[in-house]
């Protein structure tokens, strides 16, 4: 399977005027693609194809006086612009058709050079290359230093480099792993319960506190935004207030994301199966509680546990979302009447004493062992995810959800 692997990045300054460079290229030629095919289209043209893309907006292009800037960057960084392009109208036609699942797909939209986030993408053409001495080196970039934190397990067959809001620059590689990975076979199986009191509630009843790192960071975010808002728009002093905000924002980000790769990379060494509740992430990011649903982060957490189960032979399925975990008693699979939010512990009639999260979390470890049990649990079996992409495909705003 492929992955990604991200390390920091250290350009000097003219390697930074060289990759801005190369952003404001892809960007323009980015651009360019979208408006000629926006243009064809009002115009009752039939649709412009890749290939003739590919020549007017760089072949020729580059040939013209007033694009000659766009031969300063490397061509291949050019081409995956228009990829991204392509990748967006086929994502966004895919979905107009049903054959795209999930959240419908907005058409592609002009790329800013506002935006916080700036990325550019080399494939193997390209001839970048891993130096012995631990640079990358890039073409009309030069040597770039490279803070590894681990090994490559295979040639890259490509990198995208990325400057975030904060100013931080990143090398991601794309890379296939090995298959021999796969961890020796283990008798145990949990069911996990995911909430906002208790981050993960599992079958066997260990508790996992919620680390609440957006919560802890509230006071100094707060201070950073009233500095930012006194700031006059347009000053250097607001650019800096700016990247002041995004730095404190990255590190809670990357807090929690190391979190939670150290949890789930424990439990799925420790576990031959994982189930987990199909939850709907984006319908609860719009009540009250969104806050606390966001600082959680489910869904990156349910990702890394299904790519690692993927990578090292366990197994990884979600329980539908509709399913009564909660209400049902994991002894007699009687279902009760809906609990309020306040009810932690409640008495089945069979007997038997539950604790809300606990019941669940062993309600999903059974729902999970079939794909339709008798219960009526729906359980979608495990996908080995595909690797991201950096195609500008938006999601459209639907008031029901998703």
């Amino acid at each position: 399977m492929q992955l990604r692997y991200n390390f920091r990045v250290y350009p000097t300054p003219a390697q930074q005027d060289s990759l801005a460079r190369a952003f404001g290229c892809a960007r323009v030629v980015f651009n360019d693609g979208l408006r000629l095919r926006q243009q064809a289209r009002e115009a009752g043209e039939k649709y412009v194809s890749d290939g003739e893309l590919s020549r007017r907006l760089i072949t020729e292009a580059r040939a013209m006086p007033e694009r000659a800037w766009l031969a300063e960057v490397s061509s291949v960084v050019l081409q995956q612009a228009l990829a991204d392009l392509n990748t967006a109208y086929r994502n966004f036609f895919a979905s107009l058709s049903g054959k795209r699942k999930g959240c419908k797909a907005a058409p592609p939209r002009f790329r800013s050079r506002k935006d916080n986030r700036q990325a550019i993408r080399f494939t193997k053409n390209a001839r970048f290359k891993v130096l012995d001495n631990g640079c990358l080196r890039l073409p009309k970039v030069g040597d770039l230093e490279v803070r590894w934190s681990r090994t490559l397990p295979s040639e890259p067959s490509s990198v995208t480099i990325i400057r975030d809001a904060a100013g931080r620059y990143f090398a991601s590689f794309v890379v296939t792993t090995r298959t021999d990975e796969t961890l020796p076979p283990i008798a145990s199986e949990v069911g996990i319960d995911l909430g906002l009191t208790h981050f993960a509630v599992m079958s066997d009843g260990t508790k996992i506190a919620a680390p609440k790192f957006l919560r802890r960071a509230t006071r100094k975010l707060k201070r950073l935004q009233q500095d930012l808002s006194r700031k006059a728009k347009g000053s250097n002093n607001r650019k800096k207030a700016v990247v002041r905000v995004a730095r404190a924002h990255a590190r809670v980000a990357d807090t929690r994301r190391d979190w939670q790769h150290k949890l789930s990379t424990t439990l799925i060494r420790d576990n031959q199966a994982v189930y987990v509740e199909d939850l709907c992430v984006t319908g609860l990011g719009r009540t009250k509680l969104a806050k606390s649903v966001h600082d959680a982060g489910w869904a990156s957490f349910t990702g890394m546990l299904e790519y690692k189960a993927a990578r090292y032979g366990r197994t990884f399925a979600r329980a539908d979302r509709f399913f009564p975990s909660t209400r049902m008693c994991s002894d007699c699979a009687r279902i009760n009447d809906k609990m309020a939010l306040d009810v932690r512990a409640w008495d089945c009639p069979c007997g038997s004493h539950h604790d809300r999260d606990v019941n669940a979390a062993r309600n999903i470890r059974a729902a999970g062992r079939a794909d339709l049990n008798d219960r009526g649990a729906q359980v979608r079996p495990g996908l080995v995810p595909a690797p991201r992409r950096e195609g500008v495909t938006r999601r459209e705003l639907v008031p029901s959800g998703v």
